[in-house]
């Protein structure tokens, strides 16, 4: 048990490291055009992300999928940068179903990405390991609590700015994706393969 606690801590710390904060610029893209009473549009996006890079992940850690690092670390920020740019195009309209099901679909693609990132650190760590089952669900399950930290700060940060500060909701929604993609421009840049 002892073990698995270790790993989870590693999981949640990998992603709130804010040296590493691409993952969190993700999410707080993820959840920009929510807030808390859609609910059930962010558990769905979530969910998929989090299905499709367990997976991706698990593949990874376990041979079955090869990706080249340095692809992966220049595709990350593209998937932050096109969430971004879906956020200021599109008119998301949760009651309808608007573009939620396009939106599912990239965000379980970009998930899929964003495991194979994950594996990339994980299997640094485990090199030498022959057991990585029970590290790697500690892994994952500290990567899911760092997420759900980071999709309820991003919620909060729209109570406080649309209900609070009283920001016209597109508005909030375009300046921060433009913000977002602002800070991840040089992160492409620099990880150009």
């Amino acid at each position: 048990m002892e073990g698995f606690i270790f790993y989870v801590k590693l999981g949640f710390y990998h992603v709130m490291d804010f040296g590493a904060y691409d993952h969190i610029l993700f999410l707080l893209a993820l959840a920009l055009p929510f807030n808390f009473r859609q609910w059930r549009a962010v558990l769905i996006l979530v969910t998929i992300f989090t299905v499709a890079h367990c997976l991706s992940l698990a593949l990874a850690v376990y041979g079955l999928l090869s990706v080249s690092a340095a692809w992966v670390e220049f595709l990350i920020p593209i998937t932050i940068l096109a969430t971004a740019i879906f956020n200021c195009l599109m008119k998301i309209d949760v009651a309808k179903h608007q573009h939620l099901g396009l939106h599912a679909s990239l965000t379980g693609f970009f998930g899929l990405i964003h495991g194979v990132g994950f594996s990339n650190y994980f299997r640094m760590l485990m090199a030498d390991e022959p057991d990585k089952f029970v590290p790697l669900l500690g892994f994952a399950t500290g990567i899911e609590f760092s997420q759900i930290v980071a999709i309820i700060t991003a919620l909060l940060l729209s109570i406080v700015a649309v209900d609070l500060f009283r920001l016209n909701k597109a508005f909030y929604i375009r300046f921060f994706s433009i913000l977002i993609g602002i800070v991840t421009i040089p992160m492409i840049v620099n990880a150009f393969p």
